[in-house]
């Protein structure tokens, strides 16, 4: 199969694409294909939790800082679904993750020129070379299909991260977060379990409340590393730094600033919980020892060094990195709240080995440094955190970037169609 673009991943990032090309290059649109291993178009599946909120306005959806008038845009699914009413009435700018979930779904329902194929998983992609020169792309799918095309679009986010210790575990006894809600609904209600939950943000507190009602008879217990649980540090001056406009500024920054900036805004989205969140699991802390059940445990300030299978249980290393002092806990479940690798995905450093690059780097619109003859082009969605700000991973800069990406197509297109000059004789 040919195409102009293919686009890998239908998530927030290839779905606000799919959208600008619908609106800006409907031509490209018409020749575009999004591909999606899983069976539906879904966003955190894992942790679809009924009460999880977003923690991003919603106007920042997949267009309105593109496009305010667009038909695709999160007003205009509420008021499609019957349901503006009662979002406008709950007067918050904040949606339900469900809601976005929905959302997201809707959007790719509603693209009329962009295809998206679910159920089909990207095995590996390979340059196309003609003589010394990429012409294209190549993604072989795990049925055995391939699809080659001019433009790559690499939107499917970040691996899982998995720590070293829990590498070797059985995989139904370790879970990680974006695979909770599936996982957990598999195993038995009745019994009590004990659970370790690894991790101090956001993920990780809320599988530590969710388990409690997941698993009404189980034991959870939470390790960290830091010395307790923290709010987000933000405000509307730190929010400023997530505005699409800020990545000009980020971008042309010194590589130092640009670690300095990453590193002062940690804790503005990573390590960190939301106020409601960090409320109500104090309370759930508080209530426990109030009923004297002590069902619940958090247990700050240490390293997992190590962990191993015994029989049908794992034990789990802990060191206390204050005084270095070890216990062992064991524990049925394991539950990461670790977030995702910080390394470019398995994906893309395989892109980049079959091309030949030494690193992997993007231009200011997110496309693939290639350092050789190509008429060919690869954008990288969500990973350019280094380059592009701390907004990079999130919602807040789908539409601006998508707006990027088409735009760069464009001109990029024209060169390739713009007539060689002509020497002139004599």
């Amino acid at each position: 199969m040919d195409v102009e673009l293919l686009a890998v991943g239908a998530g927030p990032s290839n779905l606000a694409l799919a959208v600008a090309l619908e609106e800006m290059a409907p031509d490209i649109a018409q020749d575009t294909l999004i591909i999606e291993r899983d069976e539906e178009v879904s966003w955190q599946r894992g942790m679809l939790l009924p009460e999880a909120l977003s923690q991003v306005s919603f106007l920042k959806d997949l267009v309105t800082l593109r496009n305010p008038r667009s038909r695709f845009s999160f007003l205009n699914y509420l008021h499609a679904t019957g349901r503006l009413d009662e979002f406008i009435n709950m007067g918050s700018f904040v949606p339900y993750r469900v809601e976005l979930a929905g959302y997201l779904k809707w959007t790719a329902e509603s693209l009329s020129m962009v295809d998206i194929r679910t159920k089909s998983e990207c095995a590996r992609i390979a340059p196309v070379w003609t003589r010394e020169e990429i012409t294209g792309w190549e993604a072989h799918l795990t049925d055995g299909r391939t699809v080659r095309s001019r433009y790559l679009v690499i939107g499917a986010g970040r691996d899982a991260r998995i720590p070293d210790q829990f590498a070797a575990i059985a995989r139904e006894r370790v879970i990680h977060s974006t695979e909770y809600l599936p996982r957990v609904a598999t195993l038995r209600k009745d019994l009590p379990y004990r659970v370790l939950v690894v991790g101090a943000g956001q993920s990780a507190a809320e599988l530590f409340s969710a388990v409690q009602q997941d698993l009404p008879e189980c034991r959870p217990t939470m390790v960290m590393r830091s010395i307790g649980l923290n709010c987000y540090e933000t405000s509307k001056f730190n929010n400023e730094l997530f505005f699409g406009s800020f990545i000009d500024t980020f971008y042309a920054s010194r590589p130092e600033a640009r670690r300095q900036m990453l590193a002062e805004m940690r804790h503005t989205n990573y390590a960190g919980l939301a106020p409601g969140m960090m409320e109500s699991l104090y309370r759930q802390l508080y209530l426990d020892r109030l009923s004297g059940r002590s069902r619940l445990r958090v247990v700050p300030m240490h390293d997992i060094t190590a962990a191993r299978e015994e029989g049908d249980e794992v034990v789990v290393e802990l060191t206390d990195w204050r005084t270095g002092a070890v216990q062992e806990v064991r524990t049925d479940l394991v539950l990461l709240g670790t977030g995702f690798s910080p390394e470019m995905p398995r994906m893309v450093r395989h892109v980049a080995d079959a091309i030949g690059l030494d690193d992997i780097r993007v231009t200011r619109d997110y496309r693939l440094v290639i350092d050789r003859p190509s008429s060919a082009a690869c954008y990288l969605q969500g990973v350019n955190e280094a380059t592009h700000g701390i907004a990079d991973s999130l919602l807040s800069v789908l539409a601006p970037r998508a707006n990027d990406i088409v735009q760069d197509i464009l001109t990029h297109r024209g060169a390739l169609r713009a007539p060689l000059p002509v020497a002139a004789a004599g």
